[in-house]
Order: structure tokens, then sequence, then C-alpha cells
């Protein structure tokens, strides 16, 4: 059995930062990062965050990311928007980005932001989400190291490269939020069950010829399965697309790992765009949203994508998150 803790979002937000900083990267770019953990958290998917701040820690002291790198942003067209991670951390980069894209979005009703030599941005949904809350449509893509086979084949040449989706709405938070991967499960899903001992589903990922298989260190050796098939790699693609060859980013095929020390930087992409629906809409946006989010709700036991996430993170306000001791005392460790 896994034991666990219970900490307040303060206290894993207060943990990731002192980490972080522990192992060499700078106040302003661990802030961000540590922010978007514990709001991970607090979102119920612990696979995507403080399970991760001893990785992003190692990352920091091998180089595979510069703690203290410095976005550099460039409008290079009236409503684009590009910034250089400078192989730092992402998070950073897209808070640089953001600060320019919304007003810019507002203004000329839809700009795009393309970020490259970039690194893991953790949730996608997090991002876009925080373009929701400012009233904008936000679509967001990002690219990862290769590991998803193409149609017919067994060796990965893209990512599980996720896109999001989320759409404005009352109160402050996202209406409706599309937030998944290119593959059946995410890949941080399969190393966590690797870390746990526990075996993965059939249908999660493949072996290096191209079978299903339930080891997760087999899986992780082989291919992440994609979600329906061939439409998965089509997903993949489309992502490599627009994160990659929109960016100069590197391609999957061509990226470091996102976990280990082996390689450098893995420079990989973000792109996102930002919709203002008053531009587009004549003012009916909010409205077409509500009703078909409504429809969806009131059909018994359906629910909207981010749904889940909206309920988790009330709870983790109030009765705090269960986290690993075993990553607990990891971090203790790099701290000191």
């Amino acid at each position: 059995m896994i034991e666990t803790k219970t900490l307040s979002l303060s206290e894993i937000e207060d943990l990731s930062l002192r980490a972080l900083v522990a192992a060499g990267t700078s106040v302003e770019n661990a802030r961000p990062l540590a922010v978007a953990t514990a709001a991970t958290e607090a979102d119920g998917i612990s696979s995507h965050g403080l399970a991760y701040i001893p990785i992003y820690c190692e990352h920091v002291q091998c180089g595979k990311v510069d703690g203290q790198a410095t976005p550099r942003l460039q409008t290079t067209a009236p409503s684009v928007i590009t910034v250089d991670a400078a192989t730092g951390f992402a998070h950073p980069a897209i808070g640089t980005g953001f600060e320019a894209l919304i007003p810019l979005a507002r203004s000329q009703g839809i700009a795009a932001l393309a970020i490259k030599n970039s690194y893991n941005c953790g949730v996608l949904g997090y991002h876009t989400q925080q373009l929701a809350k400012a009233g904008l449509l936000g679509l967001g893509f990002t690219n990862a190291p290769a590991s998803i086979a193409p149609s017919g084949g067994s060796k990965p040449v893209v990512g599980t490269n996720p896109f999001s989706v989320a759409a404005p709405g009352e109160g402050g938070e996202p209406a409706i939020l599309i937030d998944q991967s290119a593959s059946t499960i995410a890949k941080s899903e399969v190393m966590k069950h690797a870390r746990e001992g526990k075996p993965i589903p059939v249908g999660w990922a493949l072996d290096s010829e191209g079978q299903p298989t339930t080891d997760p260190a087999v899986g992780l050796k082989g291919s992440m399965a994609p979600s329906g098939g061939y439409k998965g790699v089509g997903t993949a693609l489309l992502v490599e697309l627009m994160a990659v060859a929109l960016t100069g980013a590197t391609l999957g095929i061509d990226a470091s790992p996102f976990s280990g020390t082996a390689g450098g930087p893995p420079r990989t992409g973000q792109f996102f765009i930002a919709i203002d629906p008053k531009a587009t809409s004549g003012g009916g946006f909010a409205a077409l949203v509500s009703r078909l989010a409504d429809t969806i709700h009131a059909q018994e036991g359906a629910r909207l994508p981010g749904d889940g996430r909206n309920r988790n993170r009330i709870q983790a306000r109030i009765d705090g998150v269960a986290v690993n001791v075993t990553t607990l005392e990891k971090i203790h460790n790099i701290i000191g």
C-alpha cells in the first residue's frame, strides 16, 4: 500500500518552489511552475503534479533545462507573438507570452503565440484555462519526445502530443475544457504505474513489436497506444505541425526524453491561439456555450470534459491533497 500525507495547496506550492530554487532555478522561473504544480494536484492529476518536481530538479542539475533562462519575446506580425524559451522551463515562457497574447487577442480579435526551445509544459489545459479566464477561447498544442508509432509501424515517430481547448464561461471558470493527448492515456500515467509497480490496462501501451502489454516497463520501451488507432496518430501529427513546424521547435523524433538524464535540452514547442468571442459571435457565444453545456448536464450521469477537475479543485481547497510520502522524501532531500 502506498503511504500518503495530506498537504494544503499552499504547502504543495511552497515545497515545489523551495525544491526548484534549491536545485538551481531562479525564483522568477520557479514560481509559475510551483503555482501550476499545486493547481495540477488540486485538479486531481497527480501524475503531472508533485511527482514531477524531483524530475524537474534533476533536469536543472544535469543541464536538460536551464533554470536561470530568460524567455525572449518578439512580435513578428500584427497578431503573432513568438517566445524563445532559451531551453528554460515552459511555464515562465508561456507566462511571458500570455502577458502579450491576451491584450493582443482582445485588440485584434485573434492572436497566436509560438514558443520554441521549450520543455515539458505539464498539463496543457492549465494554460488554456488562463486564456478562458481572461474571456478568450483558448486553443493550445504541445509536442513531446516520440512515443507513438505510425499506423502499421512499431517505431515511435511522434509524441503523445496533447491539444486543449478552453471555452470561457460565467463565474471565472471555463465552461468547457477539452484537454487530451493523442495516446489512449498520458505517458506520465504509465510512468506512474511503473514507479508504483502496478500493471497497466490492455490498450495503454505496446511492446517493441507493436503488441499490447500490461507491463508498464515494457510499454515505456515500446510505444504508447494511439487513441482511436490511426485517428490518434492523425491528432499527433496535427499537433506536431502546430507545435513544431509552426514554431521552429524540435521534432519529437529528435527531442531528448522528458525523463532521465540522457540527452540535452528537448527543445520542444508550444503553440496557442486566443480568440475573442466578442469579435466573431455577435454577442451570442456565451448563450450558445451555456445551452450546450446545460443540455449535456441535464442528462443523468452525463458530464462535460473538465467537470471532474472542477469538483476536485473545490474539494482540494477544503480538504487538501493526499501526496505520495516517497515523493515528499525526495523533495525534502533536494531542499536539504
